[in-house]
């Protein structure tokens, strides 16, 4: 099943690798082994990214078709929990990480060298001329080829070719009425035979004069046939690896540590040797040095400091044009060193975002090993929960989970790179939002939850709605005490007239301090709720279908209260009720609440005065 699920996973992403470059792979005339190549290392590259989805994919499949079939609960009825038949699974993915862990930094560098420049080496290829009708083509660098009309058999009718590779001044342009086009056999030149036509040509460059209103001579060619060779390198050539060998890409653990370390402290000591310059070029060292040289000069006051001279009144003792001459110098200083700086920065910016993208790619080694583990956890308790095998839900869950593991991890790598958090806090974060999702899961389904079933979140909403909600009732295999009729006839009157004493005795409207005092409760409809459900309990012994179906008519009594635990406080309810404002509304939807549990009480009496038939008909 891991096999079957890591194969279409793989094929999953590798096809969303190869849709973002297949520009850079058609109408090229790339080789069947260029491509199966490319083909091979990207599917490399991309069986980090694989691994955790093939394990959810397959966890899901696997413990969702064991929960479907029943097999989780009898392992459970034997004694064997979910976190015991889980631990197999997770010795085997610990081990299946640390493969992950050594693919990474052993295997990928030199695949993904490989990789991206044979990628580079496609991108640089040019692609394969293809001359269209009626307008102008421009492929090949600097000419422009236009064809009117072409011909089954490759021939190309009123052809205009403008040559401006010497410059747009000394354009040259040819008219033919038909001609040929084909490369050279060693591909690095296409042959154009002409057919009937005319070449005009300036000639300008052999024109020595200086004077622009002289006439530029030029020449004028008919011709019956003519070839021209036109340079267009249309082979493929590899580029050198050393391309990409240096980048982060293609270093493992200890090479993207010895960089990193090697180039913060080339950074650190180049941003204190900038920090020096700046300082150095300051006003404040220069007005320190000028004040420490007056004070040199001006023996008789040996008292005086540097801090002591005042540079405001030294200026404005000087006349305007001294000032001036002044502001001009220091400002045009400052423009001279904010544009070197600032060319400096860009450099320290570009050299620090691809120390970051080493500090990147080295926690990515680690969190793609660890998201095996992380999405077991998260794809195991799943299928426990939904019970549910096959691929269809399997696919639609994992997919689902993964595209957000991918967008909260390619969201917390853009973060790190950009330097708005550090590496480690991007890197990491997809593990630290998942993994408890993964621990919160496996709890639930450890604990038989029903987290994901639909059924249950439906109830409640009817029960929100005030809508009633239906009774599910099976037949018993073996009935270990029959079901006594008359008995539970007289049970049914005694459930009958206890409605209908309700029905005359109950108000739309209760006291607002009988509400609270009996702590929001009602004590009849309680009881007419609790009898219910008894005779429900035991009319489930009957061997009737009729009994049975009719059992399942039996709403659920509710509305007696406002909530679940209100009567535990009693006297604090009685008193919140009385002395805070928040009793009011809380009295009101109570009161619009009993509608609904007079509806009830009207379906309980029907149902029973209809099962009493049953029951008494059936006796006869």
């Amino acid at each position: 099943m891991f096999v079957m699920a890591f194969g279409i996973c793989l094929f999953i992403v590798l096809m969303q690798f190869l849709w973002k470059y297949v520009d850079e792979m058609v109408g090229k005339g790339l080789g069947i082994d260029v491509l199966g190549e490319f083909f091979f290392y990207a599917a490399l590259s991309s069986v980090p990214m694989s691994l955790p989805l093939a394990v959810l994919f397959a966890s899901v499949m696997v413990f969702g078709s064991l929960g479907e079939h029943f097999e989780l609960q009898a392992m459970k009825a034997s004694g064997i929990a979910l976190p015991r038949t889980m631990k197999p699974l997770i010795v085997f993915l610990c081990f299946v990480s640390a493969g992950s862990f050594y693919f990474q930094n052993n295997i990928i560098p030199s695949s993904q060298v490989k990789m991206y420049t044979l990628l580079y080496s496609m991108k640089m290829k040019s692609p394969e001329l293809e001359i269209p009708e009626g307008v102008f083509c421009s492929e090949i660098e600097g000419y422009g080829i236009y064809v009117r009309e072409k011909e089954s058999d490759g021939l190309l009718r009123d052809m205009m070719i403008y040559d401006y590779s010497q410059g747009f001044s000394n354009v040259q342009v040819t008219v033919a009425d038909s001609g040929r086009l084909k490369m050279s056999t060693d591909k690095r030149h296409l042959v154009l035979q002409l057919y009937h036509g005319e070449s005009f040509e300036n000639l300008r460059k052999q024109n020595r004069t200086t004077n622009s209103a002289e006439t530029v001579p030029y020449r004028k060619e008919t011709f019956g046939g003519k070839e021209l060779l036109i340079a267009f390198d249309a082979n493929f050539n590899r580029a050198s690896e050393s391309l990409m060998q240096n980048r982060y890409i293609g270093k493992d653990l200890s090479s993207l540590q010895a960089t990193i370390d090697s180039v913060t402290a080339r950074l650190d000591s180049i941003k204190g040797e900038y920090s020096r310059q700046i300082y150095g070029a300051s006003y404040r060292k220069s007005l320190r040095e000028y004040a420490a040289d007056i004070v040199s000069d001006r023996q008789k006051n040996l008292s005086l400091r540097a801090e002591d001279i005042d540079f405001d009144k030294m200026y404005e003792a000087r006349h305007p044009g001294a000032r001036l001459s002044l502001l001009n110098q220091a400002k045009s200083s400052l423009e001279r060193t904010g544009n070197e700086y600032t060319f400096n920065s860009a450099v320290l910016i570009s050299e620090e975002r691809e120390l970051r993208r080493h500090h990147v790619e080295m926690h990515k080694k680690f969190t793609l090993s660890l998201a095996c583990l992380v999405f077991f956890f998260i794809g195991a308790p799943l299928g426990a929960i939904i019970r549910k095998g096959g691929l269809g839900m399997a696919v639609i869950i994992s997919v689902s989970l993964f595209i957000f593991y991918y967008v909260i991890d390619h969201a917390g790598a853009t973060l790190a790179t950009n330097g708005m958090w550090l590496p480690c806090q991007g890197m990491w974060l997809s593990s630290a939002v998942l993994f408890p999702l993964g621990m919160f899961l496996s709890f639930k389904a450890a604990h038989d939850s029903v987290l994901l079933d639909g059924e249950v979140y439906a109830d409640k909403l009817k029960k929100i709605f005030g809508q009633s909600v239906a009774r599910k009732i099976e037949k018993k295999e073996i009935i270990m005490y029959s079901l006594d009729r008359v008995a539970f006839a007289a049970r049914l009157d005694a459930l009958l007239q206890r409605c209908d004493t309700f029905m005359k005795q109950c108000r739309r409207w209760i006291p607002y301090f009988v509400f609270w005092a009996n702590a929001g409760e009602d004590g009849a409809a309680k009881r007419i709720a609790d009898e219910v459900e008894a005779i429900v309990e035991e009319g489930n012994n009957s061997e009737q279908n009729l009994v049975l179906n009719k059992l399942m008519d039996y709403p659920f009594v509710g509305h007696y209260r406002l909530w679940r635990g209100l009567s535990k406080y009693g006297r604090r309810c009685m008193a919140a009720g009385w002395f805070f404002p928040i009793g009011i509304p809380v009295y009101l939807l109570a009161c619009f609440g009993r509608k609904y549990l007079l509806r009830d009480i009207r379906a309980v009496r029907q149902v029973t005065e209809e099962l009493l038939e049953i029951i008494r008909s059936t006796h006869k």
